[in-house]
């Protein structure tokens, strides 16, 4: 099918191309050689500096609030010497090789190393910059390099000074050096200050950010899927008769891989209401059946003979001998639902036709891995993708999926329209809290062996938690079929506790899951934590006290 409806709306406005000086920094966080800006394109540029003087910092990570683009601006404006409030920020194309996050090899932003991994790249970009333009200075004024001082984007040297953009050209000419010079700390001004103003901050205030859901491209159609009532869930058949009566319907098409159908609408709500006008047969031979009763009794069983034993050197078998003899023993289970993410802005993406391919406009997490998903569900070269990011309205954690699910449910969607005019898919709240990719439902359950003195003498602790990484393309951080994500917290407890076996269990079910903020900390700190109480009470302890006891200082992480 074909959708041809009027042109409408506006085109989100882009910078104007200018003349500017690019800095790059290799993958590895060395220098690459300076260049004009003709050539940039083969460098791995972070600091644009316009003929007027501003200074743009093009930021590789996503800003869902948690303040990155201040951050990584930060680093530069610090070693550029640059004033602070002409510094700009624009967002890194999707470029793995350009942009990857140096801890990940891939470009994303997550487990709160954007600033980790950036700290030297960046400051070293800031710093080359700065030498570029002391350099063309010098070469400019005739006055020797080591004379000119660089201050709130001014260079000067006696009687002569300039902003940046006066030298822009000569630098731009010039070979930057390999290892740039950067400050020691006692020199900072701007990093570590509490004085700084967050970059996003006016633009947020003021209701001129552009999020996806703000994007509105001349002949954009508005996308809302009927998903599955049931996780597995595949379409057989649909009626759209009483969708045709809604105001602004378009057309329903099944998606590709049947887990829903499509509505289109000339706005959101015309989508919402045609979408919800569906009548959908579906099949549910592969869909999660049971209830949540069912499902927690499910991870109960898989308690009593645990598939992994997590801890290698305390098998869990080693520990009952040790339980059967204790003066008292404390027993304990936890149970813990699926959880929604429900960040402030839910799922949205536009992708729109290009000459080359498409355009997909997303406060994107993962670029290295939505940019192959939503091409291969095109039939496109990942090339062929260009993702423009955008700020997001929180994630944590959803829109870091392998499966980057509306991206490709959005693709997907475009795909089934005919390819002509940009395609909006917008979920609802209420779509948000039903669409799956949940922090795991997880159950616990201890059982702790006290001597005479109240101390540990061994501790048993299962788990029964669906995988998060089994089956994604972070996979090979599994080992011995052990998914790290499933027991953290507990095989690398905070506390020497002796004789702790752990023992793992995978729980299946068509459900899909994904990483919370914290990742397996969500449950387990809480049932640690709870268990250590429950010590503590049954030994009349002061809970403070009894914690303290147990770290030892020789271990890094408990010395801390």
């Amino acid at each position: 099918m074909t959708i041809n409806v009027s042109r409408r709306g506006f085109m989100i406005g882009s910078a104007a191309g200018t003349a500017a000086l690019l800095v790059g920094v290799n993958a590895k966080g060395v220098l690459a050689a300076g260049s004009s800006v003709a050539a940039a394109t083969d460098l791995n540029p972070f600091v644009k500096i316009d003929a007027d003087g501003t200074v743009t910092v093009i930021i590789k990570h996503f800003e869902m609030g948690q303040g990155t683009t201040t951050g990584l601006t930060t680093l530069v404006a610090e070693e550029l010497d640059a004033d602070w409030a002409t510094v700009q920020t624009a967002f890194a194309p999707a470029d793995n090789e350009r942009y990857a996050n140096l801890f990940f090899h891939a470009q994303g932003t997550g487990g709160s190393t954007s600033i980790a991994n950036s700290f030297m790249q960046y400051r070293e970009a800031g710093a080359a910059a700065r030498d570029l333009l002391v350099r063309a200075a010098a070469q400019n004024w005739g006055v020797d390099a080591s004379s000119i001082t660089v201050e709130n984007g001014m260079l000067k040297s006696g009687g002569n000074s300039g902003h940046f953009g006066e030298f822009v050209a000569i630098a731009a000419t010039l070979e930057a050096v390999e290892k740039p010079t950067v400050k020691t700390p006692d020199q900072f001004k701007l990093i570590g200050s509490d004085k700084l103003h967050r970059k996003d901050n006016t633009d947020k205030t003021n209701g001129t950010a552009i999020f996806a859901m703000d994007v509105n491209l001349p002949g954009m159609i508005y996308a809302a899927i009927m998903r599955s009532p049931k996780f597995g869930g595949t379409v057989t058949s649909f009626d759209d008769t009483a969708s045709k009566d809604v105001a602004g319907f378009i057309a329903a098409q099944i998606l590709p891989n049947k887990a829903g159908v499509v509505a289109f609408g000339k706005n959101t709500w015309a989508a919402f209401q045609a979408r919800d006008a569906l009548s959908v047969e579906w099949d549910f031979s592969q869909a999660e059946t049971r209830s949540t009763d069912a499902m927690i009794a499910d991870h109960k069983a898989l308690l009593d003979a645990p598939q992994f034993d997590a801890n290698h050197e305390v098998p869990l078998a080693s520990v009952e001998p040790l339980l059967a003899n204790a003066a008292k023993t404390i027993d304990a289970e936890f149970t813990f639902p699926f959880l929604a993410h429900a960040p402030l802005e839910p799922e949205n993406c536009i992708i729109e036709p290009t000459e080359n391919g498409v355009r997909l406009h997303d406060g994107c997490q993962f670029p290295t891995l939505t940019r192959p998903m939503v091409a291969a569900a095109l039939g496109l070269e990942p090339s062929q993708v260009e993702i423009r990011t955008l700020y997001a309205g929180g994630s944590f954690g959803r829109r870091a999926n392998g499966a980057s699910d509306y991206n490709v449910e959005a693709a997907m969607a475009f795909a089934v329209s005919g390819r002509k005019v940009p395609v909006k898919l917008v979920w609802s709240r209420e779509d948000d809290i039903r669409g799956g990719y949940y922090r795991p439902m997880a159950v616990h359950r201890a059982k702790i062996g006290l001597d005479s003195d109240g101390k540990i003498i061994g501790w048993d602790h299962r788990m029964a938690v669906k995988s998060i990484m089994k089956g994604g393309p972070m996979e090979g951080m599994v080992q011995d079929g052990i998914d790290p994500t499933s027991v953290e917290g507990v095989t690398e407890s905070l506390y020497t506790i002796p004789n702790h076996g752990i023992g793992l269990s995978d729980f299946q079910t068509p459900t899909p899951i994904l990483w919370w903020r914290s990742v397996g900390h969500t449950h387990t700190a809480y049932a640690m934590e709870t268990l250590m109480d429950m010590v503590a009470t049954e030994n009349g302890q002061d809970p403070i006290a009894l914690r303290l006891a147990m770290l030892d200082a020789a271990q890094p992480n408990q010395a801390r």
